[in-house]
């Protein structure tokens, strides 16, 4: 399958100063099947070791770190040739051996003609960074995201119309009739199957939206299995039990993140170290309210209010057991949750374009779902579930900051009027 961090991956192998690689990721996100498929296609061989599973490999960060020596035990334990600039090194689940992540400033200073590439799910949480330290400026890191739509689309081989899906975002034209229905069609599957590769590959072997429950359920019992394994246990329950409010705190028509509706009392005493590790290990996605729409917004953050959309809205869909029947269809749905889905659903892309989420409310209770930094401008954006549009939120902000640019995400065609440019649902990825 086709993913965009191919691109970036091939900049990395390029670069002059290359540094070791660490992708970034929740579990299942396709890291793997990425990185064995770039070594495949751009080196002579991958010498791929699994750190999870290996006990070997991990006996040999357990004392010298020298990365000739390093090298040399492993060629012999692989059965494989490591030779700088033909061979890729590729180190899965780095998290399962911290002393291996440290040895990555050695090779940087050491070898830095070989490519060594490592992935990780639970980094930012499995580390005792008391023991050892991570190996900050010697090595480059990258983010890797589930399939947002546009990479649905082509898998689904649907290549021309995502390609036309861009052509009219830059145009404003509004697709046909039949076009634009055809490409929501391609959207309400995506709210179902998300972007998951094995739900994306259950949906491509059976064509039927039914087959990619199972592995959904599949991945949302990794997660719990991880919070069991790395954290402590009474940490565990509270990661668990903020993980499963999502859904509750989204169907809410004020989708702040409460406590209360964690567990009644609930305060960020209790759960915000869950909040944490749930963001560190990339199953969530923060979105911090600001106060002014004033640049850089980022400044303008109120720590103690956001909003959690979780990683993937087909998980979401699948966590919530929203009905597929409601999802897919075309008709205007009286439901409130379907607002959430949506907004998660806008989450999800925005941030798979490297965009900081961030929301806006004053106090006369004007609330804007995204606002987002693009260079020196600030552009509101709000997320409608339907063809509904009308709110005064979006021209009260645009009056008090001045915004020559804003966004109307909606099930409308493209289009500009007032100075709103109209973004249908499906068109997200091109923000």
């Amino acid at each position: 399958m086709e993913r965009k961090i191919y691109k970036s991956l091939m900049e990395w192998k390029e670069k002059d100063h290359r540094l070791p690689l660490i992708l970034n990721g929740a579990r299942q996100v396709g890291k793997t099947y990425i990185l064995r498929k770039f070594g495949e296609e751009q080196f002579e061989n991958t010498v791929y070791v699994n750190l999870e599973t290996d006990g070997r490999v991990r006996s040999l960060f357990e004392e010298d770190l020298s990365p000739q020596k390093i090298i040399e035990q492993m060629e012999l334990l692989t059965a494989s040739k490591v030779i700088s600039g033909k061979t890729l090194l590729f180190l899965d689940e780095i998290q399962a051996c911290e002393r291996a992540l440290t040895s990555m400033k050695a090779f940087a200073e050491q070898m830095p003609e070989l490519h060594i590439v490592t992935a990780g799910s639970l980094l930012g949480v499995a580390l005792n960074r008391e023991r050892y330290s991570f190996p900050v400026g010697y090595v480059d890191e990258l983010s890797m995201f589930p399939f947002d739509f546009e990479e649905f689309l082509w898998a689904m081989n649907k290549k021309e119309l995502a390609d036309n899906i861009r052509i009219h975002f830059s145009t404003d034209e509004p697709f046909t009739n039949a076009y634009h229905e055809a490409a929501m069609e391609q959207y309400r599957n995506y709210l179902v199957i998300g972007g998951m590769p094995s739900a994306i590959n259950a949906y491509l072997q059976h064509k039927s939206l039914l087959d990619v429950t199972d592995p959904q359920q599949r991945i949302l019992n990794e997660y719990v299995a991880d919070m069991a394994k790395y954290a402590q246990p009474s940490t565990s329950v509270k990661i668990r039990a903020c993980y499963n409010s999502i859904p509750t705190q989204l169907a809410k028509e004020n989708k702040k993140f409460q406590y209360k509706v964690v567990q009644k009392g609930g305060t960020a005493t209790i759960f915000g170290e869950s909040i944490d590790w749930l963001q560190f290990a990339g199953l969530v996605l923060k979105c911090q309210k600001v106060d002014h729409g004033f640049l850089p917004i980022s400044v303008y953050s109120d720590f103690s209010d956001f909003k959690l959309y979780m990683s993937d809205v087909g998980l979401l869909t699948r966590k919530s057991e929203m009905p597929v029947s409601i999802l897919i269809s075309p008709l205007p749905q009286d439901n409130t949750f379907m607002g959430g889905i949506a907004e998660n659903y806008v989450a999800q892309a925005l941030a798979a374009n490297q965009r900081n989420l961030f929301y806006w409310k004053n106090e006369n209770r004007g609330e804007l779902d995204f606002v987002i930094q693009v260079d020196s401008e600030v552009i509101p954006i709000e997320v409608k579930k339907g063809s509904h549009t009308k709110a005064k939120s979006m021209d009260m902000f645009r009056k008090k900051y001045n915004c020559e640019t804003a966004i109307r995400i909606s099930s409308n065609h493209f289009g500009r009027a007032n100075g709103i440019k109209s973004v249908p649902l499906y068109a997200v990825f091109c923000i």
